[in-house]
């Protein structure tokens, strides 16, 4: 896949990536609205990007930019106020709840930070219960892969409450990618993982991207983390307000920085 050189508007940002991937998930003039008078909060502001197949988006700003909330309504988790949400060609607020559900089973990986395992299962049980659902099976040899890299071979048998923290993480990221979604959105993923561990997964995470053409969107505070995107988009006050491609932490670290107490860049 070739790419040019985008030299986005620093007032008002090119969010179309300069790739020519197919656009797995777009957002339109998406707005989230909480509250109504005194206590209306605008968490997303005619949100305006795309996100192409084989493409690695990180997604960083301060507490309460919209972070999350953009993440979660791309993934069908959250309806927006007005605008539009799509993956692929399906517009979302067109589906009833169970083509939703099925929509996120099938297209779309979630990695949480509180993880989600449900407890009476063992890590494999987590780990292929999407599959299970969808009465389908993993590809032997992907899910032994994923399991190896995420290091969790000894860990199978196991239910949550005898994992650890790290290791409950990714149990949830392998899940995630045991299907092969076309997008797996991820928050924090390697919030509750090591140094050593949190670089290992995101290595997957990029190998992913790279060999199998997936795309990930991310949610991250850690400019180590979003070093590892191709493109980083900077939130503020509910818009995207900057964008960074082929992104060092040094670099994530400056932008980030250069923000004034506004939230946009200085």
């Amino acid at each position: 896949m070739e790419c040019a050189e985008s030299a986005p508007s620093p007032e008002e940002p090119v969010l179309t990536t300069p790739c020519t991937g197919t656009v797995v998930a777009r957002a339109t003039g998406l707005t989230k609205v909480y509250g109504q008078g005194e206590t209306r909060v605008t968490a997303l502001d005619a949100v305006g990007v795309e996100f192409r197949r084989a493409e690695f988006t990180a997604i960083m700003g301060p507490s309460g930019s919209g972070k999350s909330t953009l993440m979660h309504c791309m993934a069908g988790l959250d309806t927006p106020t007005s605008g539009s949400a799509r993956i692929g060609e399906t517009e979302l607020s067109s589906l009833g709840d169970r083509e939703l559900t099925r929509l996120r089973r099938d297209k779309v990986g979630f990695v949480f930070q509180a993880f989600n395992l449900l407890p009476t299962l063992s890590a494999l049980e987590n780990i292929t219960l999407p599959l299970d659902i969808a009465g389908r099976r993993p590809d032997p040899e992907w899910l032994r892969q994923i399991v190896t890299t995420l290091g969790l071979t000894e860990r199978l048998a196991h239910r949550p409450a005898q994992l650890s923290g790290g290791q409950q993480q990714r149990v949830a990221v392998a899940r995630a990618l045991t299907a092969r979604p076309e997008i797996i959105f991820a928050d924090e993923p390697t919030g509750n993982l090591d140094s050593r561990s949190g670089a290992e997964l995101l290595g997957f995470l990029c190998e992913s991207v790279r060999a199998l053409e997936q795309t990930v969107v991310m949610v991250t505070h850690d400019p180590v983390a979003a070093s590892y995107a191709d493109r980083v988009l900077f939130l503020a006050d509910g818009r995207i307000v900057d964008e960074l491609w082929s992104p060092t932490a040094r670099a994530v670290l400056d932008r980030m920085k250069a923000f004034d107490a506004k939230g946009r860049p200085a």
